[in-house]
């Protein structure tokens, strides 16, 4: 459903067909058909890091369906049949978005099955049937199955006096129909392909076979005496979103506890897959019992759950996938003439630092940056966020060290954080176990932000240093992801961040910043501030330009003044990972917008806001993305760059992003096109792999605090 011709941005008459702007849900397939375009790319991307792909795909769309298929077929059934900013109802959005992921995965299979799993045969890396197995292959798994496989199977019939049992979600399930010999009745069993055993054996010499195959070739030993007639793997997912009303609960950590419990019982299905020759008979039984529409069942070839394509990753191919890239120490935290790790300290009171990871080492700088600060006996507190972390985290450990030290250690572990609540709430009890002060940052908002605090006892001064970054304090990820974070002991900078880590464990009111934009209350309307103020530089006879990266760009507000913008002859430039809701390119409204999308072998993770500013750019770099929760219901921050040398970095980096010899993919109104090879078919330049060269040939330079 489209609104009238006429829209309106902001208050801003517009004559443009249809929306003003692009559907959320629908961008968001959008930007996982881009992570397919990465699979099917036999030509810039490496065979074992297409297959990685294909995984990343099932992954993203499985949390797609847990949170925001789950959060709209919720408003459906509630009678919330409000349309969205785009005019589109949510019985024909849910409608929409079922056609799409059907013809999207139904692509992923095609391309996994005539084209990446073709090629990783062809390089002696297969994805096996039983039938295809050596004589001692088969002798070998007979006896995995024996031992390790048949005791932790469950196989749960289906009669009178058996219910059909719950199915949890994501779990991959045999649907098993049975006969009787002697009475020649017929029953339906469930056996669960256990997921505490890896899906795809590893048999050697790059040979793989699916779990479920072994099960399936061994039904006969789970239901002896019966006659095995049919049987099919099958998956479903279910609403995976958490509500937790912490403001009624006492004990937050008690109710997001019974919480995850609740998610384990009683979640209903909001998508079913099954094998595509699965029996008719049987997909009735499992559409009737789980209580999905038809439209919600997508048959596809086995093996179903392409995350399993991860496992891949154990092979040791490396002419089969990105080359080896390790990570620098940043010229300003090395010695130059030992090159031996700086004295953080000593490095930031000469200094601010930029980084860029994974170009930039985390090891060397954030994680050596607390762990220093936990060792150093002048320092005597240390505040630090932690949103997601890794299973074992350096981090946790540096705040663990500094409290039996006897410093003041504060973590604000955001335990809400989709997915990791399990994992959050024990790093919130092991941290309190040794002394940390644990808070649980504020009621009705998420703590996002990236920050870190430690305080140094000089001599004559309590100095504070901070880290203020883009990503999460997770090693791991750390490696994979591309973000920014600023280390600096700028008493205007740190005395902020000082004042949100008293917002977060205190409670208290603060509004005034001077150094930071910080959500639920500063963020937006700073960022339009901006855009008006290039708006008045444009009116002024200056260029008025706009340059933002972010991860999404939802914001109907935000847009409407980059709307404002464009139709004042500003320069909006958008380079977004994710969703992206403005519509550029529309005359009248938006043909000064350019958005461009870059996705390669580490994820584009940091938020970057660059304004024209006539001349004298105003950069800032944070952790919020242009979404309404990140605006509205997280706490953010976005710091200032002020240093010229830092400023032009972030500058080049837009340039180089933006560049027509640059791969990307564009956006225009709603379609995205990829952009690869120029006009006599070679080749354009990937942004990531240039910054890998570039970050190889840096040389120390000194850049001072302005």
């Amino acid at each position: 459903m489209e609104q009238p011709e006429t829209g309106s941005a902001n208050g801003l008459t517009t004559a443009v067909a249809g929306p003003l702007y692009s559907d959320r849900e629908l961008s968001w397939l959008s930007f996982n058909e881009r992570v397919l375009d990465l699979a099917k790319d036999a030509e810039r991307v490496p065979l074992l890091e297409r297959a990685k792909f294909l995984a990343i795909f099932s992954s993203n769309l499985d949390e797609f369906f847990m949170v925001r298929v789950a959060g709209l077929k919720r408003r459906i059934a509630a009678g919330l049949a409000v349309p969205s900013v785009t005019g589109m109802m949510p019985r024909d959005l849910l409608e929409a978005i079922l056609s799409k992921t059907r013809e999207l995965v139904t692509e992923q299979s095609r391309v996994f099955q005539e084209e990446v799993r073709p090629a990783l045969a062809a390089e002696h890396i297969t994805i096996l049937r039983w039938e295809e197995l050596t004589a001692a292959e088969k002798d070998r798994m007979r006896a995995v199955f024996s031992e390790r496989i048949f005791p932790v199977l469950t196989p749960l019939a289906v009669d009178p006096s058996h219910p059909f049992p719950y199915i949890s979600g994501l779990s991959i399930n045999m649907a098993v129909l049975l006969r009787n010999p002697a009475t020649g009745a017929r029953q339906f069993a469930r056996v669960k392909v256990p997921d505490v055993l890896d899906r795809f054996l590893n048999l050697g010499d790059g040979r793989f076979l699916p779990l479920e195959e072994v099960i399936r070739r061994h039904l006969g030993q789970l239901f002896t005496g019966m006659e095995v007639l049919q049987e099919s793997t099958f998956r479903v997912t279910r609403n995976e979103d958490l509500e937790v009303e912490e403001d009624d609960a006492e004990n937050l950590l008690f109710a997001l506890e019974k919480e995850l419990l609740r998610r384990k019982v009683g979640r209903p299905p909001v998508r079913l897959e099954v094998e595509d020759d699965i029996n008719d008979d049987m997909l009735d039984l499992l559409i009737r019992e789980l209580d999905v529409s038809p439209d919600e069942v997508f048959r596809l070839p086995a093996p179903l759950d392409l995350r399993g394509l991860f496992a891949l990753a154990q092979i040791d191919r490396e002419d089969l996938e990105y080359p080896k890239f390790l990570p620098v120490t940043h010229k300003d935290l090395a010695e130059v003439e030992t090159a031996q790790p700086a004295d953080m300290f000593a490095a930031l009171k000469a200094r601010d630092v930029l980084l860029q990871h994974p170009y930039d080492s985390f090891a060397t700088s954030v994680q050596r940056f607390i762990e220093q600060a936990a060792a150093d006996p002048q320092v005597l507190a240390i505040k630090q966020t932690l949103y997601r972390t890794s299973g074992d985290s350096p981090i946790v450990d540096a705040l663990i060290e500094a409290a039996l030290a006897g410093k003041q250690v504060l973590a604000v572990v955001e335990i809400k954080a989709r997915f990791d609540e399990q994992a959050n709430i024990a790093w919130a009890r092991k941290l309190e176990k040794y002394g940390v002060h644990v808070v649980y940052g504020m009621v009705g908002l998420k703590t996002h932000c990236k920050l870190s605090l430690v305080v140094r006892d000089e001599g004559t001064i309590l100095r504070r240093y901070a880290h203020i970054g883009t990503g999460n304090y997770n090693p791991k990820t750390a490696r994979m992801y591309e973000d920014m974070g600023l280390l600096t002991s700028n008493p205007l900078v740190t005395e902020d961040v000082a004042k949100v880590f008293n917002h977060l464990s205190g409670m208290t009111q603060e509004t005034h910043y001077r150094r930071l934009l910080v959500a639920p209350h500063g963020i937006r309307s700073g960022i339009i501030d901006r855009i008006e103020a290039e708006i008045d530089h444009q009116r002024a006879g200056r260029q008025g330009h706009v340059r933002i990266k972010v991860n999404s760009l939802v914001d109907e507000r935000t847009i409407d003044a980059l709307y404002r913008a464009s139709r004042a002859g500003v320069k909006v430039d958008i380079w977004v990972r994710g969703i992206c809701t403005i519509r550029p390119g529309i005359p009248g409204l938006s043909e000064n917008i350019r958005v461009r999308s870059i996705l390669g072998r580490f994820l584009e993770h940091s938020r970057v806001f660059w304004f024209g500013n006539g001349g004298r750019p105003l950069v800032g770099i944070g952790s919020a993305d242009l979404m309404h929760r990140n605006l509205d219901r997280r706490v953010e921050t976005v710091v200032s760059i002020t240093h010229q040398r830092h400023v032009e970095q972030i500058t080049e980096l837009f340039d180089l992003a933006f560049d027509p010899g640059t791969v990307s993919w564009h956006l225009h109104d709603n379609e995205w096109t990829e952009h690869s090879r120029d006009e006599d078919g070679d080749f354009l330049l990937d942004l990531q792999e240039e910054l890998i060269r570039r970050i190889k040939e840096r040389r120390p330079a000194n850049v001072k605090r302005a």
